[in-house]
């Protein structure tokens, strides 16, 4: 059941020395996540799959292990053509690392954890789809070695919550002189799709703005076209990427890491960017306060109003019975010279046939007619309540149900598949007020109550069926999320969107990134006035949890074409790069930036500058904020020199944070 893999040359027969990195997984996560740490971060890694083929993918004829091992095959091909590591001439990362070794294993249980070595490794990455599975084999891990770093795949956030603090307690408990600082870092539970949802949602903005959230404060990354002739370009506070030079790479794979010199170009300097004419920029344009997490708004409303209640044509028979009425009692107070409130109340009696029949001698002809027609009244006023009662009884009886896209809805966004990361999509398109109609094969997938709850327009059925995106209104829809789990069902879906609405903004989930890379760059080329983005769940949840497994929390990461960037807090101390230099010379074209220093005393920080503070930090005399300077500070003098107690916010490229992480990690060992 366990052990090397023959057809990789490479595979150590021995097992693995003290402080390498376990990652156990069934999904293309677990796979990629393996790849960011040794190609990228130079550590040994036992990856541990199932045996078989891929659970989530069975239509794909390889089992896991060939597929981790075609896929670092790949990678190692893709790192001797590059040659040196990060091109930044500081020597291959991966030199002396042996290659992943790759163990088979239905579960992790307590026997393949230890033939894995998770007691003598620096961290453990749990990457099941299964919560359950990644809780169980945590606390084992736990209890195998309480130092152990554990990085936890949860979709259930509050669970997460519990479980990071139930881990931590238990290796305080183990180890009693434990360091806090370490246990800060000890455990870390992710969710992937938390991680990706921000980014998928935001391929349905105009303006592809990205927003990560530090000390309370919201950075915002927005994606610029090339200004025109005569027109400068905004910098906006810095630019942070170029974008591809052409829709045609010439290289065979826009957007990725191998497009060359016409792909996208992460954190150029000034003449870099003075240089690149006619290109496109992502840039960072503002910062705001943040406010508390806003839950996400129903469409339609909150509560039953009448408009969904009652039908249009009911309301206006409604309301026209009601100006007849005011108008038969304004003629009586006028022919009769009665008071208006004794004229209104007998012609409510005429109207429900309560009044006497005005056949007296006194009675006058105006007093009569006024009785018939107000009888006539009440003769449709019956059958308008009867109406109203069968439509408040359908109504009552379809609030739990789906709603249907109403006729006249033009601007929204189109989305596909409600599993996790649909769910997530949705919630996050919700809270920026985004009208959404989505589309699910499955009546009992994750999100549909979700769906129900927000009242978004949901339509039921495969949408590779004719009628189904019709439906869903896609030909005067803004833009399409094709965020299904199968490759070819999002791919037929935008192919079919594109051939109903040319313009359509498209976004698809792709998992293979050569299929990816083709689809994306066919479709750029079919439709270059259209935006079409092609994104992958574990390309842009793996960096957060490599990350994660060297014991730091990335702030976000904001996709740039088919390159992902990252944004994270760094302690100054023990990065000579960074150390005793100025924020201009700190910088490193290609590799990080230093964007914002953390002004606050090293007492008073708090470990998660995500999190949202107490206090309003662009008001320093706000209540609860510490009595000296604190927050973050953006418009850093170039001449700065940073100090080792300082905390900076960075840009960085997954290598360039690789670099820093692995070269602190290697003057503590000393």
């Amino acid at each position: 059941m366990l052990g090397p893999v023959s057809s990789l040359p490479q595979q150590p027969q021995r097992p693995m020395n003290v402080g390498h990195m376990v990652v156990c997984g069934d999904d293309t996560l677990a796979r990629r996540l393996a790849v960011e740490l040794r190609y990228v971060y130079g550590e040994r890694v036992t990856l541990l799959v199932p045996p078989g083929r891929d659970t989530g993918r069975p239509e794909l004829p390889l089992t896991q292990r060939a597929r981790a091992g075609a896929l670092f095959g790949r990678m190692s091909a893709a790192m001797n053509r590059n040659g040196v590591a990060g091109g930044n001439g500081n020597g291959d990362t991966n030199a002396g690392v042996e290659a992943v070794r790759i163990m088979e294993a239905h579960e992790p249980t307590d026997d393949v954890l230890e033939e894995a070595g998770v007691d003598r490794a620096a961290a453990l990455a749990l990457v099941y789809d299964d919560d359950e599975l990644n809780i169980r084999a945590a606390l084992t891990a736990r209890r195998l070695n309480p130092r152990l770093r554990l990085v936890i795949r949860l979709y259930n956030r509050k669970l997460g919550q519990h479980l990071e603090t139930l881990l931590d307690q238990a290796a305080a408990v183990s180890m009693p002189g434990l360091d806090p600082a370490a246990l800060d870092s000890s455990t870390t539970v992710l969710s992937d799709a938390d991680t990706a949802a921000p980014a998928l949602a935001a391929t349905a903005l105009t303006g592809s703005s990205k927003v990560i959230q530090a000390e309370g404060l919201l950075l915002r990354a927005v994606e610029r076209t090339p200004p025109r002739p005569g027109e400068l370009a905004d910098p906006g506070l810095c630019t942070l990427a170029l974008l591809s030079a052409t829709s045609q790479d010439p290289a065979g794979a826009e957007g990725s890491d191998s497009s060359g010199e016409e792909g996208p170009q992460l954190l150029p300097d000034q003449a870099t960017v003075n240089a690149a004419t006619g290109r496109g920029t992502v840039v960072l344009e503002a910062i705001s306060q943040a406010g508390p997490d806003r839950a996400p708004t129903r469409m339609g409303g909150r509560g039953a109003p009448l408009g969904q209640v009652f039908s249009r044509r009911l309301r206006w028979s409604a309301l026209g019975v009601a100006a007849a009425v005011v108008g038969l009692a304004v003629a009586s107070v006028i022919t009769t010279g009665d008071s208006p409130l004794h004229a209104a109340y007998l012609t409510l009696l005429d109207l429900l046939a309560m009044g006497d029949p005005a056949v007296e001698d006194e009675d006058s002809s105006s007093r009569q007619v006024i009785q018939l027609l107000s009888g006539m009244a009440g003769l449709l006023l019956l059958p308008l309540l009867v109406a109203a009662v069968l439509e408040a009884f359908g109504s009552l009886r379809t609030a739990s149900s789906l709603r249907r896209p109403p006729r006249g809805l033009s601007g929204h966004v189109v989305l596909l598949g409600l599993g996790k990361i649909g769910t997530r999509v949705l919630v996050r398109l919700r809270e920026l007020d985004i009208p959404v109609v989505v589309v699910e094969e499955d009546p009992e997938a994750r999100g549909i109550p979700l769906a129900r709850s927000l009242h978004v327009p949901t339509v039921l059925g495969d949408v590779t069926q004719e009628g189904v995106l019709e439906a869903a209104k896609i030909r005067r829809a803004h833009a399409l999320l094709a965020l299904t789990s199968v490759d070819t069902t999002n791919l037929e879906a935008a192919l079919y969107a594109r051939s109903v609405k040319p313009d359509l903004r498209v976004a698809l989930r792709l998992y293979d990134d050569e299929f990816a890379t083709a689809v994306y760059r066919t479709l750029r080329t079919a439709h270059p006035q259209a935006l079409t983005r092609s994104r992958s769940v574990s390309h842009l949840a793996a960096p957060a949890f490599a990350v994660a497994m060297m014991g730091r929390q990335i702030l976000g990461a904001v996709p740039v074409e088919r390159k992902v960037m990252l944004f994270a807090a760094l302690e100054v101390a023990g990065h000579p790069q960074l150390e005793g230099r100025t924020v201009e010379q700190a910088f490193r074209a290609g590799a990080w930036r230093v964007l914002a220093l953390d002004a606050t005393p090293p007492a008073d920080r708090r470990p998660d500058l995500a999190a949202v503070p107490p206090y309003d930090p662009l008001d320093p005399a706000s209540a609860g904020a510490p009595d000296r300077p604190s927050g973050l500070v953006w418009d850093l003098h170039p001449g700065y020199v940073l100090r080792p107690e300082d905390r900076v916010v960075i840009a960085a490229t997954r290598r360039g944070l690789a670099e820093l992480l692995r070269r602190q990690r290697a003057m503590t060992r000393r």
